[in-house]
């Protein structure tokens, strides 16, 4: 027996979600059944809208975690739910070929648009609003290379405007070479959101049980037998492996890195730009600042990452990063930052092209996972519930090669 995923802390100190109303699910201490149609491993944000995708369907699923439900990544994020890629599109089209690319962008907004709808629809309450985001020009890419950004999103047939230094001065008062102003994103409350969806899930009889350690998995005519630490075997006709960050060992890969990063949330209604309210913004850095604002007025703030696997860890890093996140962003927008009410660090996973991994686990038939997310966590998240859920359904989704383990 061994362990079937990197098991590692992945995050410090409590976000503000933490501290929040109707983000905690009730779940169950013991596995209720040991023959299902689909076990899907992990009760984060991937792992709910794996589940609600598969709802429906007469499929018997048990959900299963190690931890207690959104107590991992989900509740570490910032919720900037963005179509756009860590990658930009006009290189992702050197790599992949403009064709793939455009397919792998246009399929990201697609996702957020999706997710919307599923919010409206489940009237989930977790302070989702539909955002315009601001990429500034910055040391990575300056104001021709966002040029290219536009040029290569138009062709794509997705809209994004071009906002030269005077007119982003003149309505932002931020003082960059260029922006790229486009409409598809959307911020939440990401605890309130998952476990809206796990509470959806739960109603349409799928348990939730914590503390529940996978450890093998081995496919047996045609079936998958998954052994859990304690000595329990569930049978299922697909596991899916819903791990995010927690990288499966049979496709760990040096293309796949583990990073550290930051992040802190002002006061309540905090001094800011009025335009604020209206947009996500993040730069073209590296490490990149992002930031947005929330319905009560707080400011979220993030970035300055650093290729390291546990640097997030030190106690001393996260007075120091939330420090220097406040001193870049009063620059930025002119307004002092005063002491944060949350500072936060977290582990996240990131790959070669900013693109997370979806599909069939290479070498087993039954078994699938999502993982590696870089930036866009929560809209990957959503594509990989579509992508799976269509295998396990019977129909193949025709952007399912755009996503392989590599």
């Amino acid at each position: 027996m061994h362990t079937l995923t990197r098991k590692r802390d992945l995050r410090k100190a409590e976000p503000l979600w933490a501290d929040t109303p109707r983000h905690t699910v009730r779940t169950q201490k013991r596995v209720p059944a040991h023959d299902v149609d689909v076990l899907i491993v992990g009760a984060g944000i991937s792992g709910a809208l794996m589940a609600n995708a598969l709802i429906g369907h007469k499929l018997r699923i048990l959900m299963v975690d190690r931890r207690k439900p959104i107590s991992g990544s989900s509740m570490a994020s910032t919720a900037m739910i963005q179509h756009e890629i860590d990658v930009p599109l006009h290189q992702l089209n050197r790599v992949l070929g403009a064709a793939d690319a455009a397919r792998i962008w246009q399929r990201s907004a697609k996702a957020v648009e999706h997710l919307a709808s599923l919010v409206d629809g489940l009237q989930i309450t977790c302070q989702f609003e539909r955002k315009s985001t601001l990429f500034l020009s910055g040391s990575s890419y300056g104001a021709r290379a966002l040029q290219a950004e536009v040029e290569a999103r138009g062709a794509a047939k997705l809209e994004a405007t071009l906002l030269p230094q005077a007119d982003l001065r003149s309505r932002f008062d931020i003082d960059r070479t260029a922006a790229i102003e486009t409409r598809i994103s959307a911020s939440a409350n990401p605890a309130q959101l998952t476990s809206g969806f796990l509470r959806h899930a739960q109603a349409n009889d799928i348990p939730i049980v914590e503390n529940v350690e996978i450890t093998d998995i081995r496919e047996i005519e045609g079936r998958n037998a998954v052994a859990t630490s304690d000595g329990q075997i569930i049978a299922a006709t697909h596991v899916v492996f819903c791990t995010g960050y927690e990288f499966l060992e049979a496709v760990a890969h040096k293309n796949h890195a583990i990073v550290s990063t930051w992040a802190l949330a002002t006061k309540p209604r905090h001094p800011r730009p009025e335009w604020l309210d209206d947009y996500l913004v993040w730069e073209g850095a590296d490490p990149y600042l992002y930031f947005r604002s929330t319905k009560d007025g707080r400011i979220i703030v993030g970035g300055e990452d650093e290729k390291s696997d546990d640097a997030f860890r030190d106690p001393a890093k996260l007075k120091a990063k939330s420090d220097i996140l406040r001193e870049k962003l009063s620059d930025l927008i002119g307004v002092r930052i005063g002491e944060p009410d949350y500072r936060w660090a977290a582990a996240f996973g990131v790959t070669a092209q900013g693109l997370p991994m979806i599909g069939r686990v290479p070498g087993m038939r039954n078994a699938f996972a999502t993982m590696g997310y870089g930036g866009n966590g929560i809209t990957f998240s959503q594509i990989a519930a579509e992508i799976i859920s269509s295998s396990i359904l019977g129909h193949a989704d025709p952007d399912a090669s755009l996503f392989p383990f590599v």
